[in-house]
């Protein structure tokens, strides 16, 4: 270890300290700097132009710097940069994290404060330059400079020149081979190394546009592998460092490292042949270039018949001396004076400037003479000329395109003889040319790079007064520029920067402080980035990601988390790992039923003939999933159950055969690359046995597959794989298809798996000291944080994570306000969402909260999501080293007492429930689902709790599907009809236990709750017609003009009432929907979304019984009007009817036992729904030709997880005319007893629905014998 001291004072100027230091090995030596007084380092002037230089005598690796104040004084530094430089020119600041440049120095003159470095420096001359100092003091120093000798082997190359390097023995094969080596260059092109393997095979690394592209070159044929690096042509060493590991190579540049797989032909490569192609060579410096640590340099420079010196290489590294200048923000300019030749002769202004910004003031000058002003400016990446004089439309001109992608472009303005022309990169640019008088004088000012407010170039600065005529429309230019010449005169910017020539504020000179914040990128999943100087931007566009880094999947997970936000089956992209690595995936979600299934597809679901063969032995079926590799694992992983089917069909071709000897079949199945498996569909893992067995079902009990039998007729073995460890299939082998006879066929359908573990993993904290721990979260630069939580507490905190300064934090702050706080060593943030509702309320509320180097945000159930931008160069790594604490915290106060579900910490899901189970005061699981997804059950369908989630109980509802939401619908002709029959009470007395409760409301009506929808093209059309034996009955219709029209009769001696609606046109083929709600003489009718209509019937209120619910040809007791109408019968669409609890066409279309008796043509279709029916599950396959025997697969079929129901279902049969009689006899009796009870009817209020007794209002009910719906 060296320890540096400055001694020396060597020369001071305008405040720039340029210092000799000594090093001593065994004892510290103090020496005063005789400047400014004693005791340390103080300029006259304490400003940030000020800067203390050390030149260490030789190259160094310096590890750590040490300030201390100045002895006995008020003058310290509490900020300061660091810069470093080879040369003393082209310094490089230093950044800790890549992002921080400052350095945080002394709070006294006498603490020493000390600074490792995270990656120790190599470097001959040191800068530190004073940021910010004591407020009541002057900049003062003392500084001490850790490191240790370097030493190197350098050879520089001329562009034209290499060496190449041969081994002289042909080298054995290794593990691994390493090349290593550090480069420096101007130029942003050229070859560095060239490998080549066998059979025409090799690898190239090139410098292409600042950046390292590796190649591999087969003939002709060249591939780029992968991209590394950027702005390398900054003449700055960099370290570059290629692995060859079997089958893949890890390249390396600086602290950047990617993968890459590589041809087999490169496995053995020998050695680099051609490290430098002929026609593209490297024009720059090399360091320690090392081949599996056979240091080439070193060879060379000795002479070594391995390695030949092709063109100049000299063994040290001649730089040459390029000064640039950084413009960093909207106060920097630069202002340099005319030369007095342009008063006479052409004027010729050349620079050279990179950029990442599309716009920006490069140059402008007044024109006295004019009174007119000439800019030169970027503006959408292009290079435009102004010229601006009063009175006059401006004249502009423009060249070149892309200008702001960070290479070194050139620019030439010229002016001679009333011409004008700008051009741009020289050949490989364009040029632009105008004819116009431009007289420029010796007192002629440039300004580079602009102020934000004033530009003045006739003038200079201008004064307060004459601002408003000096305003710039341009925007500041914020990059580097180096080369300008005036007149063919190189600008010296040295002098500039000690105020010898020109002026300039706010410039970093001698250096170019261009940064790539895209490389490395720091958007994930494929989002593509961009950057202007101070900042870069995500577009995430189709990458399947949101946030500022496109970190947070925009998809669910699983389909179980599609089917709790409402969405019903189709196809879904999955993003089973959340913020992880693994892509989406689009997947069928299919949530028929109470169970939602993940289908993922293969190439061939199919039932698939195999001939016997005698060419033959074996047969061979591979299986490619629609799904990645790491998709698949993940999805089964994260499933409560698998299954896939497997059927063998079979004529004379066995599976197994016996237990001892090798089995003729097997599949292979499982992650990876899978292992043999030898059982079949429902039989344990390994037991070379099939389903039958297990069932002692087989053909031949001597057997344990039906196919082992050996039988001349057709047969199979078929079941489902369940065990998961063993899917998917993957591949299938069948053996014994080569006899005379034997035909085969089998069948591997789509992996479908259901139940996510993770989306229903959950705690109840029960007491506000109770919490759960895991490891520490490791989330430096991006963590993103996931769960749901139910409480009735108003506080309490999720999760906290701390370390020695660093934490994060998520906490219910109130009842209606959730914090995410963390601190990165910046000081902490806070990031807050205010909901306009409550969060205790006992329901689920989902917090999604993301922190990465750009911003942090909190999101809260679907309210507006709450941001925080990082500062633009503050500490980015988020560093925790204590345990994560879930439901509390480390001082066990602020607990939160609830549920926390579904918690992920980047993507990966934390198992609440194990954890739990070990932990006191904290419970595994958290029932009560049906308060937060129970509003999902549409139409009626009632929520009911499950251990893992809800179901939609779809009984009392006229819909079906997982949440009650498809319509049952059917095409009706003119001779359809439906008839759905109930027993009475007298009849349901004897076994009243095995019906619902619901039917005794529906026997005696004081009112109707009906709805349907329905579509036709017909009118007049009778849409529905429900009647009693006594000539009362309710008639729904589509009358001659169209409308709708509603007729009562609720006294057989009372005239009709009808009621029309205003809404016309209903005959027009569109689905209308119509609900109808009577509550005694009250009655409302709402068309589609129209106004209800309500009106009171005049006849008194009694309670009809309603016997027929018709739509047929069947016209006794009607009118002629009314019969003439039934006879033509309905022709159109019904969906979705229901009359109180009943559903009669679900129940015809669905459910077979019930009592359900149909006539006519009477076919299920999606007539009722706008979307068209789910066709996805159809799946067709091959035929099998030749005579079908009784046990042969039928292939030529099509197989549905929908049933179709159509054709003639069953007829209508009235009951017999003697029950009818001994019927109507009974009710005569009873009839007037209902007629002479009054019912108080209710008035009507603004719900859509009417309260109903549950009950029939007299026992006399029990008088009907029958009731019967027709549709």
């Amino acid at each position: 270890m060296l320890i540096f001291y400055v001694l020396i004072v060597l020369n001071v100027l305008n405040g720039a300290y340029k210092l000799k230091a000594f090093t001593h090995h065994y004892s510290i030596l103090f020496v005063s700097v005789p400047c400014a007084g004693a005791g340390g380092w103080s300029p006259l002037v304490s400003d940030r132009y000020q800067w203390l230089e050390v030149d260490l005598g030789r190259r160094t690796q310096i590890t750590a710097v040490a300030t201390q104040g100045r002895y006995g004084s008020s003058d310290w530094l509490t900020a300061y940069v660091l810069m470093f430089s080879d040369t003393g020119h082209n310094w490089r600041q230093h950044r800790q994290e890549d992002s921080l440049g400052a350095f945080p120095g002394n709070s006294n003159a006498d603490t020493v404060v000390q600074y490792k470095l995270e990656q120790p420096v190599i470097a001959r001359f040191l800068r530190l330059i004073p940021l910010d100092w004591n407020p009541t003091g002057r900049i003062g120093l003392r500084l001490e400079i850790y490191g240790c000798r370097y030493t190197s082997s350098v050879a520089s190359f001329d562009g034209s020149s290499s060496l190449v390097y041969r081994l002289s023995v042909r080298a054995s094969w290794t593990v691994m081979e390493t090349i290593s080596l550090k480069f420096k260059t101007l130029k942003n092109s050229g070859t560095l190394l060239h490998a080549e393997g066998q059979r025409d095979h090799s690898l190239t690394l090139v410098l292409e546009k600042g950046k390292l592209l590796l190649y591999h070159q087969q003939g002709r044929t060249l591939t780029l592998l992968v991209s590394l690096g950027s702005l390398l042509d900054d003449q700055h060493w960099h370290h570059v460092k290629l692995e060859r590991l079997s089958t893949h190579l890890n390249l390396t540049v600086d602290k950047n490292t990617q993968q890459v797989h590589t041809p087999a032909e490169l496995s053995h490569c020998h050695g680099l042949q051609k490290p430098i192609l002929s026609n593209r060579n490297f024009h720059g410096c090399l360091e320690n270039l090392l081949y599996s640590d056979i240091n080439l340099i070193d060879l060379a420079k000795h002479s070594s018949p391995q390695v030949t010196v092709v063109g100049n290489v000299t063994f040290s590294c001649a730089e040459p001396v390029s000064v640039a200048v950084t413009f960093t923000d909207s106060h920097s300019f630069l202002q340099l004076p005319g030369l007095t030749s342009w008063s006479t002769g052409p004027v010729s202004v050349t620079l050279q400037f990179r950029t990442w910004n599309k716009a920006g003031l490069l140059l402008t000058f007044g024109l006295p003479q004019q009174d007119g002003s000439v800019f030169l400016y970027l503006s959408q990446a292009r290079l435009r000329l102004q010229i601006s004089k009063p009175g006059r439309v401006s004249l502009e001109l423009s060249a070149g395109s892309g200008l702001n992608d960070g290479q070194w472009h050139y620019v030439e303005l010229n002016f001679k003889h009333d011409h004008l022309s700008i051009t741009v990169d020289k050949d490989e640019g364009a040029t632009a040319h105008i004819s116009i008088s431009l007289p420029l004088t010796s007192d002629s000012q440039l300004f580079f790079g602009g102020k934000n407010t004033y530009v003045c170039p006739s003038s200079g600065c201008p004064t307060q007064e004459s601002s408003q005529d000096c305003k710039n429309p341009f925007t500041v230019f914020q990059g580097c520029m180096r080369l300008l010449t005036l007149d063919d005169q190189i600008v010296d910017l040295i002098k500039v920067q000690q105020r010898l020539l020109g002026n300039y504020s706010h410039l970093q000179i001698d250096m170019c402080g261009i940064i790539d914040r895209c490389s490395p990128s720091h958007c994930e999943h494929g989002g593509m980035c961009s950057q202007s100087w101070s900042t870069f931007h995500c577009n995430c566009s189709d990458s399947g990601y949101r946030g500022a880094t496109c970190h947070s999947s925009i998809y669910e997970q699983s389909c179980e988390a599609y089917k709790h936000k409402g969405n019903t089956s189709g196809h879904y992209y999955i993003d089973v790992d959340g913020s992880g690595p693994i892509k989406p995936q689009l997947i069928y979600c299919n949530m028929t039923d109470d169970r939602t299934w993940m289908v993922i597809q293969h190439n061939n679901t199919e039932l698939t003939r195999v001939q016997s063969s005698t060419e033959r032995n074996q047969h061979f079926a591979y299986f490619d999933y629609s799904s990645e590799e790491e998709q698949l694992a993940a999805a089964i992983s994260q499933s409560e159950h698998c299954e896939q089917e497997l059927s063998y069909h079979c004529r004379k071709s066995r599976l197994f055969n016996t237990l001892d000897g090798a089995p003729f079949s097997w599949w292979v199945g499982g992650p990876g690359p899978g292992l043999i498996q030898t059982s079949w569909g429902g039989e344990l893992s390994g037991s070379r046995q099939c389903a039958c067995s297990l069932q002692d079902s087989c053909l031949d009990s001597s057997h344990y597959c039906n196919c082992d039998a050996d039988y001349d007729q057709w047969t199979e073995d078929s079941g489902l794989l369940t065990h998961k460890e063993t899917l998917p299939v993957r591949s299938l082998v069948l053996g014994d298809i080569h006899r005379p006879g034997s035909e085969a066929a089998y069948r591997v359908g789509p992996l479908r798996c259901h139940g996510d573990k993770n989306f229903w993993n959950a705690a109840f904290f029960d007491k506000e000291t109770s919490y759960l721990h895991f490891p520490t979260f490791q989330g430096e630069l991006n963590a993103d944080i996931s769960f749901l939580f139910k409480t009735t507490s108003s506080s309490g905190v999720f999760l906290e994570n701390l370390g020695i300064r660093d934490f994060i934090r998520i906490e219910l702050s109130s009842s209606m306000e959730v914090i995410f706080s963390f601190d990165v060593g910046n000081g902490p943030l806070e990031v807050r969402v205010k909901t306009s509702v409550p969060l205790n309320d006992s329901r689920w509320h989902r917090v999604r909260a993301e922190r990465n180097v750009k911003e942090a945000s909190l999101r809260v159930d679907n309210f507006p999501a709450a941001t925080h931008e990082a500062p633009a160069d503050g500490l980015v790594h988020l560093q925790l080293n204590s345990q994560l604490f879930i439901g509390g915290t480390a001082s066990r106060q602020k607990g939160f007492l609830g549920c926390i579900r579904s918690l992920q910490l980047n993507g990966v899901t934390l198992d609440l429930e194990e954890r739990a189970k070990i932990t006191p005061g904290v419970l595994p699981g958290c029932p009560g689902h049906c308060s937060s997804y129970g509003s999902l059950c549409q139409n009626e369908g009632r929520c009911e709790e499950k251990a893992n989630g809800f179901s939609c109980n779809c009984g009392q509802s006229a819909y079906t599907g997982a949440f009650c939401h498809n319509e049952v619908s059917a095409s009706f002709k003119s001779t359809t009809s439906i008839t759905y029959i109930l027993k009475e009470p007298f009849e349901l007395s004897r076994n009243s236990s095995a019906l619902p409760s619901s039917i005794y409301s529906d026997i005696t009506l004081r009112g109707e709750n009906i709805s349907l929808s329905f579509s036709t093209n017909q009118s007049p059309a009778l849409l529905l017609y429900v009647s009693s034996f006594y000539r009362e009955y309710l008639i729904l219709l589509i009358n001659k003009h169209d409308e709708l029209e509603l007729r009562y009769k609720l006294h057989s001696s009372r005239d009709v009432e009808t009621l029309r609606s205003r809404v016309i046109n209903l005959a027009d083929g569109r689905l209308h929907t119509v609900i109808i709600r009577r509550l005694a003489d009250t009655v409302s009718v709402q068309v589609n979304t129209n106004a209800r209509m309500i009106r009171n019937l005049s006849s008194p209120s009694v309670s009809p019984f309603f016997v027929f619910l018709s739509l047929h040809s069947e016209s006794d007791g009607l009118d002629a009007e009314l019969a003439g109408l039934a006879s033509l019968g309905f022709t159109g669409c019904l969906s979705g009817v229901r009359f109180n609890s009943i559903s009669p066409l679900k129940a015809a279309l669905l459910h077979h036992d019930s009592p359900v008796i149909v006539t006519g043509p009477l076919v299920q279709s999606s007539c009722g729904s706008s979307s068209p029916a789910n066709t996805y599950a159809a799946e067709t396959t091959h035929s099998l030709s030749g005579t079908v025997d009784p046990g042969q697969p039928l292939v030529n079929t099509i197989r549905s997880d929908s049933a179709l129901i159509g054709g003639v279902i069953a007829v209508v049969i009235f009951v017999t005319l003697s029950a009818l009689a001994v019927t109507a006899r009974f009710m005569c009796s009873r009839k007037e007893t209902y007629r002479n009870q009054e019912v108080k009817a209710a008035q009507p209020e603004d719900s859509n629905e009417f309260p109903f007794s549950g009950q029939p209002d007299s026992p006399s009910a029990a008088s009907e014998n029958q009731k019967e719906y027709f549709i």
